[in-house]
């Protein structure tokens, strides 16, 4: 069996809305060869049978995004991993672009859709921050070498920030590829929220946690 470069690994919850149409537009890169991991969380509505024949694996993992997406690594065969969230889609080149950039690790520009007149300023300032300090959201879909995910520990086992965290780890082996290439990532926490109310809530739970404040604390104001 031809061992994938690239291994995309989707952490999924309840996701039966919308899981089916972002798995179908992964299918051009398992055409390619790359594989697509999915881990569930222990959906009640159905979600991994919908996942059935769209995906390489569909497996069952602790609840917690940072525990699905180091099952999901464990479970990957490929050199370099991408994790990506099931609301957010890749441009489709993905695969070239990753693997022309030849980094160690790295993210992708962002766009959020939906329904605020705030979310194209809400995309730009993360990109901006992001290459500025060399921390990745998970919306932006970060890849990574398997070996250096492996160095690092892989995502350390906590219930929210473990993007930052991760980022904070690879960052103290090199910087990011910051690609401009955009994925695009659903918007509804800003709609059903509100954007101005996420906003503050985000830039807040993010300040809290450089401040020193627990990810389980930050968890429970989150919900």
């Amino acid at each position: 069996m031809t061992t994938p470069r690239l291994s995309i690994v989707v952490p999924v919850l309840d996701e039966a809305a919308g899981i089916s149409a972002a798995l179908r537009a992964l299918a051009p890169l398992r055409a390619r060869g790359h594989e697509v991991i999915v881990a569930d969380g222990g959906s009640s509505d159905g979600t991994p049978a919908l996942c059935a024949g769209h995906a390489d694996a569909v497996i069952a993992a602790p609840r917690g995004r940072a525990r699905q997406m180091n099952a999901g690594a464990a479970r990957a065969r490929g050199e370099v991993l991408l994790f990506l969230h099931a609301d957010t889609l890749l441009p489709p080149d993905a695969d070239a672009t990753v693997l022309r950039a030849g980094a160690d690790w790295g993210r992708f520009d962002v766009r959020i859709s939906g329904r605020s007149a705030l979310l194209p300023v809400v995309a730009m300032l993360m990109n901006a921050r992001s290459r500025r300090t060399g921390i990745a959201t998970g919306d932006q879909a970060i890849f990574v070498r398997r070996a250096l995910f492996d160095a690092v520990g892989g995502f350390p086992d906590q219930p929210l920030m473990e993007d930052i965290e991760l980022s904070r780890r690879l960052r103290a082996h090199a910087r990011p590829a910051c690609l401009r290439e955009r994925v695009v990532t659903s918007g509804r926490r800003w709609d059903q929220r509100g954007a101005w109310r996420t906003i503050v809530l985000m830039w807040t739970l993010r300040l809290r946690y450089w401040l020193g404040a627990s990810p389980e604390v930050l968890a429970r104001a989150y919900r």
